[in-house]
């Protein structure tokens, strides 16, 4: 599958997670309104899911037919690159788990989840001429 620019296919999902943050509020050290802050999250962590699957793509690995767990990203990025696997593993547990499921609102928490998936789509800008449009 070719896709055009693959770092600003999988960025777009940040842009609006990052819009649905700004909807939720601050409040100190919190965001407020949690309903966009698990939107937020969920939105993000499909950016990540999103730009893995374009690197797999392009690094051939092997598909798996059906959904995809947690486990076939870990198992392949520990083939490809530990420091993708890492930063997977961190926003696995801050975006999907803590802030979409168990509704974390702490800004700061949230902020490191959303710095580890713009790692793991920074994988792809050399894949898109370095990111630019």
């Amino acid at each position: 599958m070719k896709h055009e620019n693959p770092y600003q296919e999988a960025m777009r999902y940040i842009d609006n997670a990052e819009l649905q943050l700004k909807q939720a509020g601050k409040e100190d050290k919190f965001y407020v309104d949690e309903k966009y802050v698990k939107s937020a999250c969920g939105i993000a962590y499909l950016g990540i899911l999103k730009a893995l699957d374009i690197l797999f793509d392009i690094k051939q690995v092997q598909k798996k037919r059906g959904k995809k767990s947690i486990e076939y990203y870990q198992s392949n990025l520990s083939n490809l690159d530990k420091k993708l696997l890492n930063n997977l593993n961190s926003a696995y547990n801050v975006l999907n788990l803590e802030g979409y499921y168990r509704g974390e609102k702490s800004i700061k928490v949230i902020e490191d989840g959303f710095d580890s998936a713009v790692s793991i789509i920074n994988s792809l800008k050399p894949y898109s001429n370095n990111g630019a449009k």
